[in-house]
């Protein structure tokens, strides 16, 4: 084969596989030896190098020749900036193998041998008493968590399903409906109030994450702290929805 004088010490190539789906670029030195960027490539695409058969590429993807010749210096090949080194894997490894994360071998360590070291960030918020084991800040936390639902629950206890209401929330312009449902719910802690708006202004039909409270039309349907709650005489009003 003819040798081509090239002046350039280094030439960047992409690097395929039979192994994977994707190209890597790489810049390497035309003084390698075939058998030495076969070392190379082992990190590159997860081959054997005693596995490995080269093949060149052109840039337009165009077969050259085969890098065949293991103490033949990778520069002695017709191989340029833009070309592509296509390896086939002949260990017997399955394409894509090298992708599958599902399949590596994930470290896992209880709780409690978690626990028992002492460079840990757990063991440093310990012994600094922050987050979760400040207890005197978690006491304050739950007291206060208490305090709110004492007052839901006070506030919920004065509102009857089946009365009109009114909701004020901020931002928003009061919304006329009737209440249908008083009470705790799976979705979010705390005293809730189901509302059955006179308008499609709400979020859902009575129903959250598969579980129903109470029944409406799709977008009639709302969940609303107590305290935004007001009950009392309100007639249905005219939204003007239906208007073109």
């Amino acid at each position: 084969m003819e040798v081509t004088g090239i002046s350039a010490p280094t030439v960047t190539v992409f690097i395929s596989s039979s192994l994977n789906s994707f190209r890597s670029e790489k810049r390497y030195s035309r003084s390698l030896t075939i058998a030495e960027l076969k070392c190379k490539l082992q990190l590159v695409v997860g081959s054997p190098a005693s596995c490995m058969e080269l093949e060149l590429y052109g840039a337009d993807d165009k077969f050259y020749s085969k890098l065949d010749q293991e103490d033949a210096l990778l520069g002695s090949y017709p191989v340029d900036d833009g070309c592509r080194i296509h390896v086939i894997d002949h260990s017997g490894i399955r394409l894509g193998e090298y992708e599958d994360v599902s399949k590596v071998e994930k470290y896992e360590m209880s709780s409690e041998a978690y626990d028992r070291r002492q460079n840990t960030v757990r063991s440093f918020m310990k012994r600094s008493k922050v987050g979760p084991y400040n207890e005197e800040l978690r006491a304050q936390q739950e007291a206060e968590a208490a305090q709110r639902l004492s007052e839901e629950k006070a506030q919920a206890s004065a509102i009857s399903v089946g009365s009109r209401c009114e909701v004020q929330a901020a931002g928003q312009s009061p919304r006329r409906g009737t209440v249908m449902y008083v009470g705790l719910t799976d979705f979010k802690p705390g005293y809730w109030v189901g509302v059955r708006y006179d308008e499609p202004l709400g979020k859902n039909d009575g129903s959250v994450n598969g579980k129903r409270y109470f029944e409406c039309q799709a977008k009639y349907g709302a969940f609303v702290k107590p305290a935004l709650v007001t009950v009392g005489e309100f007639p249905e009003e005219d939204y003007g929805l239906d208007e073109m």
